[in-house]
């Protein structure tokens, strides 16, 4: 389809993203601040990466799931905040058509993806816990490599499945998107066509994806606590809880700002609530991920000093 038929079709060739309400005065303020946080998000996960990947203290199923999130968190939030600090650059707020799509199918998609991930975590936290005789030989490495391919071809099926259905609609006049990225939900609200399918399947596979992936992982935690409860000595009882803590609260962050957005709607302005939320679990939760999982483990904290010791040691 040509671009001028494309044009025909929706109506309008690019949309405006009106991003945060902020005064002309702090804009300069608030582009320091998401940059950053932006640089921290990648500095952080892609160290993780590195760790994992240098350290052989660090292959285990836990720190392959850990590696694969980082990846995760990198690429999502490459998604939205490099656009918005362009925007906030160049004071311009448009984004074309073909851009607005494709940054919806990667948001859709790597959301999903880090629902997973984040299941497939807490299984591996289950198991070693409940059951560790068995750990080594349930969670195989054949076990975790198909965890992470499901987890990219359900995520990609998921977001294909919306973003299709997105093409489909017709956008006519108005094209003023009240947030900082093209949000699957924002864009609905201003096709011109019936988006009766698309909002069916939001609350299908949408729901499902979100819904199935946090009853796994709260299942996995209430078994998990009815077993630490059972251990009698008091150094048993931290070490349980010290392997499950960081992936307790990176969950915690995650799911509370998904459940607060959707699911407990504010009385007020709903949109300056939307723009926060998904501030929250775009930007801030991928940027504290690498500080929960190296500040509340051990095993990361040392993995960096070995890693450290070697490079001082091999420049001698």
């Amino acid at each position: 389809m040509s671009r001028m038929e494309k044009e025909n079709k929706t109506g309008i060739s690019e949309f405006l993203l009106l991003g945060f309400p902020i005064r002309p005065q702090h804009h300069v303020l608030f582009y320091i601040i998401f940059l950053s946080m932006y640089l921290t998000t990648l500095f952080g996960n892609l160290l993780i990466i590195l760790l994992i990947r240098l350290d052989s203290h660090l292959h285990s199923p836990m720190y392959f799931f850990l590696s694969h999130l980082a990846f995760t968190d990198v690429c999502f939030s490459s998604v939205t905040t490099p656009k918005m600090l362009l925007n906030m650059q160049s004071g311009s707020q448009t984004i074309t058509y073909n851009g607005c799509i494709s940054q919806t199918y990667f948001f859709i998609f790597f959301t999903d993806l880090d629902s997973f991930l984040l299941t497939a975590m807490a299984y591996d936290r289950y198991v070693a816990i409940c059951h560790p005789l068995y750990y080594t030989t349930v969670m195989s490495q054949n076990l975790c490599i198909l965890l992470v391919v499901g987890s990219w071809i359900f995520s990609c099926a998921s977001s294909l499945t919306h973003t299709l259905l997105l093409t489909r609609l017709s956008f006519c006049a108005d094209n003023i998107i009240a947030h900082y990225f093209c949000d699957l939900a924002a864009l609905l609200k201003l096709s011109c066509s019936d988006s009766s399918l698309n909002e069916l399947v939001i609350f299908t596979v949408g729901a499902a994806v979100v819904t199935l992936p946090l009853i796994c992982v709260l299942a996995s935690y209430i078994r998990i606590v009815a077993t630490v409860l059972k251990i009698p000595s008091t150094k048993g009882l931290c070490k349980a809880l010290s392997t499950c803590g960081s992936h307790l609260s990176v969950v915690s962050l995650y799911y509370g700002t998904i459940i607060g957005q959707y699911f407990f709607p504010s009385s007020g302005n709903s949109n300056i609530k939307d723009i926060i939320s998904a501030m929250m679990y775009t930007v801030v939760t991928p940027m504290l991920n690498p500080f929960i999982y190296s500040l509340r483990n051990r095993d990361m904290k040392g993995a960096l000093k070995r890693i450290l010791n070697r490079t001082m040691f091999s420049s001698q």
